[in-house]
């Protein structure tokens, strides 16, 4: 039992990585990761190495006009056959986005865990669905193999009632609703990375911000999560690439009373068609967002901005103070001008940017003088996945 795989997986594309712990048992070496997807009427895979090298780029013909899961994840069990080194293929471990109230920690995956996962979908329907056809794919065609599900909502069973709680009668919220916070997973790896990063302040009270096309903060006290933006569902708090953030319910009432838009079409409106997509009326892209010159590319980035560093005043609130904040995502981490931005805002807490740091993508980016640490932190929500897979196999 020596190979592990992780999977992430979406409608049109498999993120995976590909781990073995053969010659250190408690370790984890990366054979490779990367992606599969559609181009055309072909299925590519694409795999890299650790430092970024390319293992494989190819493509084959696909079976389907459409992305087809079955066809990618043979193609993929088979790299990984050729890939392996002759290493048994000891478990899957899948991100799966939300585990609502029943899971606070990864589990193996039964009947009984997808029966109740099967639950769930509607709170998380972007993501669940699929994440549930590739787990029964497995089961069909490889039935002895150990799959474990890593939930992205679990990081977060640590905050207090009060940040969870929302004010609506008891009979709805004892069903479940609730606020649960979302890209767990991420913020559990940067929290591991924190004493190494900042050394004591790693104790404190930290806002994690997890910028990318889903957006969110996390604060942190001691590592734990306390409390988050994101709540019920995967639309709340920040504004993201599609998806509106946090909005008043008087807002869904007028659409779906006065506009008479089916719920349905609010659901596409909210998660598909809103946030820097939708206020721009250009790109949910922040890079094309950015590049642009366009009045509304600039209001889009803006309200991003925004509702960042207002988010970031009210976690500081709840934890009482605010002793670091930290970047990560794919914006957090490759984008200088919105780390700017956000530390800009952030001036009254005492934040104050290292320039030249921040532009040459370094770790730490506060000035010598600056009272709050600023940091940059690199995200691994495939490890984070890998090693409870393979505590699991131990278990």
């Amino acid at each position: 039992m020596d190979a592990i795989l992780v999977l992430n997986v979406g409608s049109s594309s498999i993120k995976f990585a590909a781990y073995d712990h053969a010659s250190t048992p408690d370790a984890l070496h990366l054979i490779g990761m990367g992606h599969m997807s559609q181009v055309g009427d072909e299925m590519e895979l694409l795999v890299q190495q650790a430092d970024g090298a390319l293992l494989e780029h190819s493509r084959s013909a696909s079976t389907h006009a459409a992305f087809e899961h079955s066809q990618a994840l043979a193609s993929l069990f088979v790299w990984l056959a050729a890939h392996r080194g002759g290493l048994t293929l000891a478990a899957v471990g899948h991100r799966v986005v939300h585990g609502g109230h029943h899971y606070a920690a990864p589990v193996r995956i039964t009947d009984t865990v997808l029966k109740t996962l099967d639950g769930l979908v509607s709170l998380a329907p972007l993501h669940q669905p699929h994440h549930l056809k590739a787990i029964r794919i497995l089961r069909e065609r490889w039935s002895d193999l150990l799959q474990v599900a890593c939930f992205d909502t679990a990081f977060h069973h640590t905050q207090p009632w009060v940040a969870q709680a929302l004010a609506l009668p008891r009979a709805i919220t004892d069903t479940g609703v609730r606020r649960y916070g979302f890209h767990g997973l991420s913020y559990e790896y940067v929290a591991s990375q924190l004493p190494r990063v900042l050394g004591p302040a790693a104790q404190g009270r930290v806002v994690a911000a997890h910028l990318g096309n889903g957006a969110s903060l996390c604060a942190l006290v001691d590592g734990k999560s306390v409390a988050s933006s994101m709540g019920f569902s995967a639309l709340d708090g920040l504004v993201m690439g599609t998806r509106c953030g946090s909005v008043d319910p008087g807002v869904l009432l007028y659409l779906l009373q006065e506009r008479h838009m089916a719920p349905q079409e609010v659901s596409d409106l909210l998660y598909r068609q809103s946030g820097l997509l939708g206020v721009s009326g250009i790109s949910s892209d922040m890079q094309v967002l950015l590049a642009s010159t366009e009045p509304h590319a600039a209001q889009a980035i803006a309200l991003f901005v925004y509702r960042i560093v207002t988010e970031i005043g009210a976690l500081a609130a709840a934890m009482g103070g605010l002793d670091a904040l930290v970047f990560t995502a794919g914006i957090g981490e490759h984008s200088a001008a919105i780390r700017a931005l956000v530390c800009a805002g952030c001036a009254w807490l005492g934040a104050e940017l290292d320039v030249a740091a921040n532009a040459s993508g370094q770790t730490r980016i506060h000035t010598s003088t600056s009272r709050l640490p600023l940091a940059v932190i690199s995200t691994n929500e495939e490890r984070m996945i890998a090693l409870h897979t393979l505590r699991n196999i131990s278990e």
